[in-house]
């Protein structure tokens, strides 16, 4: 079955860095985009970051342009989201999630996302 597993959250403090992994299994990974998403307490999901497979196009929300890289290795089934010079309001819980098709977005709704993971808590506090 088609599974997602986030790890590589824990707290840190601002201005440090953590790199975030969404293993997938139960498909080809190199034929779907993914996609990270976050949601802090009392707060929408949002959009963080996003990887076609097609030909490896990244996005990101403008929030974390500049700080934030996602990139991916097909052949280990891994997406990574290295996350650098971390601010208090980048503390959520991260999703990683599979786009239901080659290319990716930073909008979840509509059905764009068909497989999340549970997620993995990042807290960003002195």
């Amino acid at each position: 079955q088609v599974q997602l597993v986030e790890s590589g959250g824990g707290l840190v403090q601002p201005g440090g860095s953590l790199r975030l992994s969404c293993a997938a299994s139960g498909f080809t990974l190199d034929y779907y985009g993914i996609g990270w998403f976050r949601q802090a307490p009392g707060k929408e999901r949002e959009g963080v970051s996003c990887i076609s497979a097609s030909d490896g196009s990244t996005y990101y929300a403008t929030s974390v342009k500049g700080r934030f890289t996602i990139s991916r290795n097909n052949a280990k089934k891994t997406v990574y989201l290295q996350m650098d010079s971390l601010k208090p309001e980048d503390t959520a819980v991260y999703y990683c999630a599979r786009y239901s098709g080659y290319g990716c977005s930073l909008h979840w709704g509509g059905g764009r996302y068909d497989y999340w993971g549970q997620g993995t808590q990042v807290t960003v506090s002195s």
